[in-house]
Formats: structure tokens, sequence, C-alpha cells
């Protein structure tokens, strides 16, 4: 099909045209004074007659375009006849090959000017940068012409020059490393700095400036009467979450330190080395650490930093020299990272043992430690509180199964994440410690009783409005039979929204919040916040935590809060490891629809005589028991199999069809340990459990190893990183791997300590 143009509107674009392509050689042409580094070998003739030849096209090209806008103005027609534009494309084709042959050679100038330009700006920048070292240089000699070589060993060199060859200048870590732009200085980064390419012939080769060596730990860990180690590292810091750590150590640092000479007096620990341990809570940091430290004081969450301020201490109290920073300016520093904007190895080996995070610090961690991030990420554990199973965390594996969301695909081994519960056997346990059992630790020689007088109130759990909406039933009959009280964060000048009945404190310092759970009778959970550690306290203090039951069970399918975690746990009430590891008469898990259920409960506990209780998980004993086991026996960093717990530890079982190891285990009040997966993923396995197989195959599965009786198909694991206790599917018996632990502290097994 073709379309009419109308001649004056032809006239306009050719105009418009010409007048484009002088723009474009006027900008070319540069006057002589602009040409101070013009390339050597041309005599000023030469110059000059290519910058005469060159202004006196543009300026033909300039007139043909006045020429053209005259025509159109000067002609009160609707058309211009052919002879006119004949005219005019016959006057411009006379300079077209001189134009096409000039406009290459001044593109070739202009580049060669452009490389100049840039090796000038990169020697300008290297002399006014005092953090630049000598050695990071290319060392390379000016004319120095280098090809890259095709070694089999090195199958990514030339892929990764030709990155740096266009991306070199997109991080100014590449030039700090000595990268100018030329070939010769981008093969002697990808050689001695990343290792894609192999050494330089002439070059002095030696081990990646930032690969770990070998540490002999001479010092070892003795346990401490004193936690001043940890005021030091904490007290620089005066941020709302940095207060609230101080003052939960200062409060219970006498329960830890008698903790800690019980420990030492029982002298049934193994001593292990004294590591060098970074603390690095990435949600103080940056943007998400300002909006993280405005909520603190609004009611806002604070089981995070209650772990933090815990482990914190915990580490203390076990001799390791510790490093507390919520600053990303100071992790970079701390770690030795190369200025810029995180693409480059850092610059030197790191310092630290272990480094102690959570998804937020993780990324921090990526983003400025470049391939020394893999390197180094078997010395990370990340605090984790709802927990990342196996299928999430391979990247490969969530992505073509469905499993990738906003928090997995970090490639670690499963046991690095911490929980703040014991509810996802495949990470380990972490912990706190409840505070008012840390205070009957230290006057347990005192022998005072451990009762409260109790009053007959209830304290409700939820300190912010929006925690309250559609519970005023729930609330209503509790009312019914129990003083009500709150602690909701009320901000100046705005009115309560909470029923008259009940008696709001607003937001009360955590001495205070103590305080009131030692008068109540039972402390009431409206659903929400989720596996807090504030059930913990109030069971700790003789209360009863009433809470609602979830039915249908709340889960990343049909839960905002949950959608996107790394889990496909089935929350069945608001705090699990209550209702199911605690129970009655401590724990009532109620209908919360259901007024008759709701009264029968409240009666039944307001005729039970109730006394504190706490796991010996959540003491400062157990803790520290716990985390002195993960020390001393989990190394990520080796390639050999674990051999912590000992497969004396190991208790094999054979689940039912769509049955998660998890709950296998479970049904027979035992763990499922994944450390120990490895002893069942052999031929040998299904033989001890008397399975015919008609065939053994071997897959990237994490519901294996397994068994599937239709076809009697017995399936190994062939990646590692996805033993998994969870996971079930209605085609296979898991094999699962179970073994017992210590009363009330699920983390040790009879044979671990």
């Amino acid at each position: 099909m073709r379309v009419a143009l109308r001649h004056r509107s032809g006239c306009l674009v050719l105009c418009l045209c010409l007048s484009v392509v002088t723009l474009l050689l006027q900008g070319l042409w540069a006057p002589i004074e602009m040409t101070r580094d013009e390339p050597a070998g041309r005599s000023p003739e030469e110059k000059g007659q290519r910058d005469l030849g060159f202004r006196r096209l543009a300026l033909r090209l300039e007139a043909l375009s006045t020429q053209v806008q005259r025509l159109s103005k000067e002609r009160d027609v609707t058309q211009l006849t052919r002879n006119d534009l004949s005219l005019l494309l016959q006057s411009f084709r006379q300079d077209q090959q001189g134009l096409a042959r000039l406009v290459e050679r001044e593109l070739k100038r202009v580049s060669e000017r452009l490389d100049q330009l840039g090796r000038h700006h990169h020697q300008h920048q290297q002399a006014q940068t005092p953090t630049q070292h000598d050695d990071h240089g290319p060392h390379t000699g000016p004319k120095e012409k280098c090809e890259v070589p095709m070694d089999p060993a090195y199958p990514v060199c030339a892929e990764k020059v030709e990155f740096l060859l266009a991306h070199w200048q997109s991080d100014p870590c590449y030039a700090f490393y000595g990268v100018d732009g030329t070939t010769c200085s981008i093969l002697t980064y990808l050689s001695e700095i990343e290792d894609f390419c192999p050494p330089r012939l002439g070059r002095n080769h030696s081990a990646l400036p930032w690969h770990q060596k070998a540490r002999s730990y001479t010092e070892k860990a003795g346990i401490r009467a004193t936690l001043s180690p940890l005021y030091e590292v904490i007290s620089n810091v005066s941020s709302p979450a940095m207060k609230f750590i101080w003052s939960r150590v200062e409060r219970m640092s006498e329960r830890w330190i008698q903790a800690g000479l019980r420990m030492k007096q029982s002298g049934n620990t193994t001593v292990s080395s004294q590591m060098r341990v970074l603390l690095y809570p990435g949600a103080l940091a940056g943007n998400v650490g300002q909006r993280f430290e405005a909520m603190v004081e609004r009611g806002g969450p604070l089981g995070e930093l209650v772990q933090w301020a815990d482990l914190g201490a915990c580490l203390t109290i076990l001799g390791h020299n510790l490093i507390f920073s919520t600053s990303q300016q100071r992790l970079h520093s701390l770690i030795g990272a190369a200025p810029g904007r995180g693409s480059c190895p850092i610059q030197r080996p790191l310092t630290f043992d272990l480094i102690y995070t959570d998804y937020h610090g993780l990324a921090h961690l990526q983003g400025a430690m470049g391939l020394a991030f893999l390197h180094y990420r078997c010395h990370f554990r990340i605090l984790d509180s709802f927990g990342t199973e196996p299928a999430f965390n391979l990247a490969s594996y969530a992505r073509s199964h469905g499993y990738k969301t906003l928090w997995g695909s970090w490639g670690l081994q499963p046991l690095q994440y911490m929980t703040m519960f014991p509810h996802t056997p495949d990470n380990s346990f972490l912990g706190f410690v409840s505070e008012e059992t840390a205070r009957r630790e230290v006057r347990e020689d005192k022998l005072e009783p451990e009762n409260y007088r109790k009053d007959r109130i209830a304290v409700v759990y939820g300190k912010q409005d929006y925690m309250w909406q559609g519970k005023s039933q729930y609330v209503e009959v509790i009312s019914e039979e129990l003083e009500t009280h709150a602690t909701v964060y009320q901000p100046p000048g705005h009115s309560s929204n909470l029923p008259r009945s009940i008696r709001n404190h607003g937001l009360l310092t955590q001495e205070n919040f103590l305080r009131l759970l030692r008068r109540a009778k039972v402390f009431v959970g409206l659903g929400f916040p989720y596996e807090g550690p504030a059930p913990i306290e109030a069971i700790a203090l003789g209360c009863v935590f009433l809470q609602p039951r979830f039915d249908p069970p709340h889960s990343s399918d049909n839960n905002k809060f949950y959608k996107g975690k790394p889990t496909t746990r089935q929350i069945s009430s608001q705090h699990p490891y209550a209702e199911e590891f605690i129970g009655k008469p401590y724990v009532w898990t109620v209908d919360v629809t259901n007024r008759t259920d709701i009264r029968q409960a409240v009666k039944a506990i307001l005729s039970t005589e109730v006394k504190s209780f706490t796991p010996q998980e959540f003491t400062c004993v157990g803790m520290l028991e716990r985390v002195h086991g993960y020390i001393t026996h989990q190394n990520f960093c080796s390639r050999s199999v674990p051999t912590w717990p000992p497969e004396s530890a190991l208790r094999m079982h054979l689940g039912p069809l769509g049955q998660s190891c998890v709950s296998v285990c479970r049904r027979s009040s035992l763990l499922c340990e994944p450390a120990l997966f490895h002893h069942l993923n052999t031929p040998a396995a299904f033989t001890r459990l008397r399975l015919s197989c008609s065939s053994m195959v071997q897959e990237v599965n994490h519901m294996f190893p397994s068994y599937s009786p239709w076809g009697r198909h017995c399936g190994l694991q062939q990646e590692p990183l996805l033993f998994s206790c969870a996971g079930s599917d209605p085609s296979y018996r898991r094999l699962c791997p179970c073994r017992a632990h210590l009363p009330r502290q699920v983390a040790l097994c009879p044979d671990c300590v």
C-alpha cells in the first residue's frame, strides 16, 4: 500500500533531515584548540586540509537546507515541481560520496579520541585516589599487545573479557583494581583478582588476594564471668533498637553470668576454639533500618531484637570475640569491600570465622563482596524467624518447581538458617531466653517460691489497633469473666478505638510489662503477631496463654503474612510451638468465633492453678548449651559429610504415603535430623527397610530418598542441598532420619553432648 505525501510536507521532511546532518557534522568538527591530543604522525597541513574540507561540506549542507526552506516559503502553491526537487537532490548527490568517506573517517577519529579521554580520566583518578594501591594496577606497557588466551581450563575467559570491555566503567571497583579499558588490564584483573583467565606470562601469580588463608586456632574459648566485651561493641550506637538491646542485656547480665558459671562447673562441655564473630542485623541498617527503628517505640515487633540481644550475650559468655554493627558503611570496612558497587571481590581474606546476619544483611553482603560472597557463604548464619525449607533455598530447583519467592534461593546449607522456635527441623533452632526464667535461675540457690499472687485479670497480646480488628466478640466474652488490660500504642492526639471495657496502659517498658504479667491470670492472643517470644515470657510468669485456632491452617497459600515466605508450613494457631510442645494446662487453643468454646476455656482456666513453666531450651543454660554445640560441631565449609549428630543417634523410619518426615518423626516423639540423611541415601538403606526395588534412580528431588509402591521404584537424592525433612507427596513414602532429643531441648540429642 502506498501512502501519498504532500510535496510541501516532503519538502519540510527533507529540510529537517538536512538540518540534523548539518548539526551532526558540526558537532563532529572540532576547532584546533580542542584537539590537543591528536594522534602523532599527522602534519599540521594535513590536519588543516581535512578540517577545511569538512567545514566546507557542513556549510554546503547548511546552504542546501536554507534553499529548501526558502523555496517552501516563497511558493504560494500546494505543490513543488518535479524539476525543483530533482535540482535539489542532484546538488546534494555531488557531495554524497565525499560525505560518506568523511563521516567514516571522523567517526573513527572520535572513537580514538574517546579512548584517549577515558585513559586520561582514569590516570587522573588514579593520581587523586589515595585508597588505590600500586599492586592493584595492571602494570602493562603503553604499547603492550594482549590476546585473549583460549585455554580449556578457563572456558569463560573470553566471555568475561568481552563483558568487561563493554562494562568496565559500570562500577568504580574495576578501576580500583587497575582496569583501564585495555585488554591487557582486563586480562590481568581476570587472572589475578577473579581467576577466570590463566596467569599472564611474566607476572607473579599467587593465590587470589581475597582467598582464605589457613588459620591456626591457638586461642581457646573459655567461659567468661563478665559481659563487658559486649557492652563495648554495642555502646557506640544510640538508636532505639540498640537501646532496647543494651537494656535487655543489662537487665539479664547477672543471669547470663550465673548460667555460664554453672555450665563451667558441670564440666561436660567440649572446649572450642575462640571465634571471631560479626553480628550484623541487616534489618537495622539502611532504609529498612530507618523504618524498623521508627516502629520500635510505636509498638513494632521486638522479637528479633530479643534474639539479637540474647545471641550477643550468649556468644560473649562462651568466650568468643564479637563485633556488632548496624551500619552498611562499617560493614564494607570490616569485610574489606572494594570501593564501588560491589561487582568486585573484597580486597583481603575475610577476618571473621562466623557472620550472624538476617536476610537483609545477606543481601548487603552479596552486594559488597562480589565473587567472594560464594567463597565465604559457609561462614554465614542467618537469623530467620519463620524458617527456610530446602525446596525454596536452591535457586535452580525453586525456579523450575514453583518454589521461587522473594526470600529464598540463596543456596546455603539449610542448617545455616537459624529460627526463633524449633518449627523447621531443616534449619537450626537458635531461640532466645525467657527473661523471667533467667531471673529464677539467679535465685535458684535461695529456694524462693516461684508462685505469684494472681489477680482475676487478663492481658491482651496486641500492641497496635489493627491487631484487634474482628476480635470484638472474642474479647467481649473474656471481659465478662476477667478484668481485661491492654498495652496498645496510642499516638498523641488520637482517641482509642478499643472497647470501653478495656483498660489500656499504652505502650509499656519491658519492666512494667513484665510487672503487669506477674499479676495476670491469662495472656490473651488475638491471632497476630505470629510465633513471638511474649507467650513464652507470660507462661514463665505463671500466666495461661489463650490463643485462636486457625481452621483452615494459615499458610503461604491463604495468608498475606506468610505469602512469599520460603516455607510450606501449615500454621494451626497463633503460636504452634506453645500449642504442640507445651500444651494444656499452660496453653489453651480455641475457636474465637464460638462463644461457648471461649467461655468454657476461660472458666476451666480460672478453676486451675498453674505454676510458672519454661522449657529448658528457653533458659540461659539451655541456649548456652545449644549455641556451644553449633559452634563446636557445625562446619559448613567442609566438603565431607556431617559427623554431628553421630550416626548412633539415627532412628530410621519409613513414612506412609503423603507424609513429610517432620510428621513421621514427630508421630514417634522424635525429631527429623537432616544432617543424618546421607546415611539413608544408599541402596543399603532400602534393604534394611526390607523394600524390594525394581529400579533405583538418582534425581534432584526434595522428596528423595523415598519409595514409590507403584512399580516399586526407589529414589536417591542427587543434590545434598535438597535433603529435606519438609515436603510430602501422595506418590512417595519418605525415608526419614529421626533422632531422640534431650528433655525440653530439641536441638540436642543424648549422643550429641
